[in-house]
């Protein structure tokens, strides 16, 4: 046997050793990451930042929270995430986490302008895709006629405007009164 034969099986058992290797890393990662996006995407996981207690409580008070007839619960990633694209989803959870962390370290609440940081940045961090994946009908029997005028006006794509922008504070009840409370603003 010739030592080109004998580097020939192991070159062939290293590379059969490798992609098992690799194959096994590959089920690893994607069942680890799997697991990580569902541990994630609960309120209980955002509530662990200390600024997020309060958002927690008050969206635990509200109609999102499971206040409603049907104990209906939004979990903080049904309106605070994109819907529609994974990738999309995955990268602005990703960058989002990661904003969320640094704030939770650097933000004094106490301190922090709670009110301005909703009104200038609330269509920032909630998505119209997030609401209509829930609420597809906009046009329900029972509107009240300026909701209805408004509702058709947004699915023609003429107002110009998000969900947000009429409908403020709907996933948190007493948002900004629950965090002034919490931080000892008032």
């Amino acid at each position: 046997m010739s030592v080109q034969a004998g580097r020939g099986r192991a070159g062939k058992r290293g590379w059969w050793i490798g992609l098992g290797v690799g194959i096994l890393f590959t089920v690893m990662m994607v069942l680890a990451s799997g697991f990580m996006v569902e541990t994630t995407n609960t309120d209980t996981f955002c509530a662990g930042c200390h600024v997020m207690e309060p958002f927690r409580a008050s969206w635990q008070e509200s109609v999102h929270g499971g206040r409603n007839p049907q104990g209906v619960v939004a979990q903080c990633v049904d309106c605070h995430l994109p819907h529609g694209n994974f990738v999309q989803y995955l990268v602005t959870k990703a960058i989002t986490g990661t904003g969320d962390v640094i704030a939770n370290l650097t933000i004094d609440g106490s301190k922090f302008d709670w009110a301005a940081n909703a009104e200038n940045n609330r269509q920032h961090f909630t998505y119209d895709s997030a609401c209509r994946s829930c609420h597809q009908n906009l046009t329900p029997a029972g509107l009240p006629r300026g909701g209805l005028i408004a509702h058709r006006s947004y699915l023609r794509g003429d107002a110009g405007r998000m969900c947000t922008s009429c409908h403020s504070h709907v996933g948190h009840r007493d948002m900004l009164e629950t965090a002034d409370r919490f931080f000892g603003k008032s």
